[in-house]
């Protein structure tokens, strides 16, 4: 028996060609305008699957989804809407829409999503969870916890402006994928996203990486147009915050040398660190804070979201796959046991974790053994230089699966950093005999100092 598809929206042409499309793979098709009808004809049973705009001219068809669901709890929908926002991909989620489709899309995309959603019954559970991590998988950011809704609502409320936004939260919680968000769901999209890692870059070279020189365009001139995201601000050095500050207020306009206008880029900016004890400390100017945290926006740690793991963890096995390594899906126990780690790595951490499983392993469940052995604290003891081997081989495979670049400076910092600061602590803050025990020149170490964002004492004293 054939399947009856019910479409809804606005827009003739549209309800003709995705009907004609549907027709033409075998399927029945009754199409409509309006919201009430498409409600209507859910209640009296019609319909196996309903495909709808989300706005109608009688309704938001979002507000509608929960009596569809109420009258028809297994009817399937898919969501199509020219709204292409994070907020409108998240509410279709929570709204219980089988996918959630951006316009324009691909019509047979549209025929295998509905395809899924019409699989036999013994298949629609995996269907329906295929569908959920694909979406997520798409989504700029993922997890629909308390506190990601929160994050949801500052973006929709800062996506349509030009304000300047200032990003905060640990390290690996996902600053530059909001930063995008931003960008791609704004009305900048059509222009350069440009990113400035500003920790990884030398601090000698920070001013000609922003502004160019001897003939180079810098970043800021790349992302006329578009955005300039500056990633970790508070290493941005002080002469360059100064020109920063000045591009900011618009007392300092440079020229794009292929259009002979002032740049017009949208700053977004992001750090993990404290801009207000830098600020004390006169590492960071306090009128650039004002200027960059015009509108802020704080994310979460993944340990106060830990209700988000497992859509994260399907996700990030759907993207490793996608990417060519082994399919592999995650069981119950295995879930409650990333559930209870601490995440000190944030969803980086988690990302890498799954990308490395997926890697490694043979097994096609990931269970809470699997887990369980990855997650084991490594120690450095009698065994300690195999096991700070160890540290370090798993570092630069994790760098290594996420696909990040610069890895010798960045797994260096990752080793400099915590040695220095236990040296300059057990030296209480003497950096002169903390020299001495590095093997280091004092000029050297002073600069790995401010170069890593150290404090000059580590002893809590300052």
């Amino acid at each position: 028996m054939q399947k009856k598809i019910l479409i809804a929206d606005d827009d003739a042409s549209i309800r003709l060609v995705v009907s004609q499309a549907l027709t033409r793979a075998g399927y029945q098709v009754r199409a409509t305008g309006a919201a009430a009808t498409l409600l209507k004809w859910a209640a009296d049973g019609e319909g196996d699957l309903i495909v709808t705009d989300v706005m109608m001219p009688d309704a938001n068809v979002f507000d509608v989804l929960p009596q569809i669901r109420k009258a028809r709890p297994l009817l399937p929908v898919i969501v199509m809407s020219a709204q292409n926002t994070v907020v409108t991909a998240v509410t279709a989620a929570e709204r219980g829409a089988f996918e959630y489709l951006p316009k324009p899309f691909d019509l047979d995309d549209l025929i295998a999503t509905v395809e899924r959603a019409l699989a036999p019954a013994p298949q629609v559970q995996q269907a329906r969870a295929d569908a959920k991590a694909a979406r997520d998988e798409r989504l700029p950011l993922i997890g629909r916890s308390p506190a990601m809704q929160e994050v949801y609502r500052t973006l929709a409320r800062l996506v349509p402006t030009e304000l300047t936004v200032l990003i905060t939260g640990e390290s690996g919680s996902g600053k530059e994928l909001t930063a995008r968000a931003l960008h791609d769901f704004g009305r900048r999209r059509e222009g350069r996203f440009v990113v400035v890692h500003l920790a990884a870059t030398p601090r000698e070279r920070v001013e000609a990486e922003l502004f160019g020189r001897d003939g180079q365009t810098g970043k800021l001139v790349e992302a006329d147009g578009g955005t300039l995201f500056l990633d970790e601000v508070g290493d941005l050095p002080l002469d360059a915050q100064t020109r920063v500050l000045r591009v900011i207020d618009g007392s300092e306009r440079p020229i794009n040398p292929r259009t002979d206008r002032p740049v017009d880029a949208r700053v977004v900016a992001a750090t993990n660190r404290d801009l207000s004890a830098l600020i004390q400390q006169g590492l960071f100017r306090q009128d650039l804070f004002f200027r960059l945290n015009v509108a802020p926006l704080r994310l979460p740690p993944l340990r106060d979201r830990r209700e988000d793991v497992a859509d994260l963890c399907r996700a990030f096995l759907l993207r490793a796959h996608r990417e060519g390594l082994a399919s592999k899906t995650v069981d119950e126990g295995a879930v409650a046991r990333l559930k209870a780690h601490s995440w000190p790595g944030n969803v980086r951490e988690l990302e890498n974790l799954m990308r490395r499983i997926a890697a490694l392993y043979a097994e096609p469940v990931i269970t809470a053994r699997i887990i369980e052995r990855e997650l084991e604290p490594v120690s450095v003891s009698a065994e300690g230089e195999a096991s700070l081997d160890r540290l370090i081989e798993q570092a630069v495979a994790a760098a290594l699966a996420s696909g990040e670049g610069d890895l010798y400076d960045k797994i260096l910092a990752q080793i400099e950093r915590p040695m220095i600061r236990t040296v300059l602590a057990a030296t209480r803050g003497n950096q002169v005999k903390a020299a001495d025990r590095l093997g280091l020149n004092r000029n050297t170490l002073r600069k790995k100092i401010t170069m890593l964002g150290l404090s000059a004492r580590e002893d809590g004293t300052d």
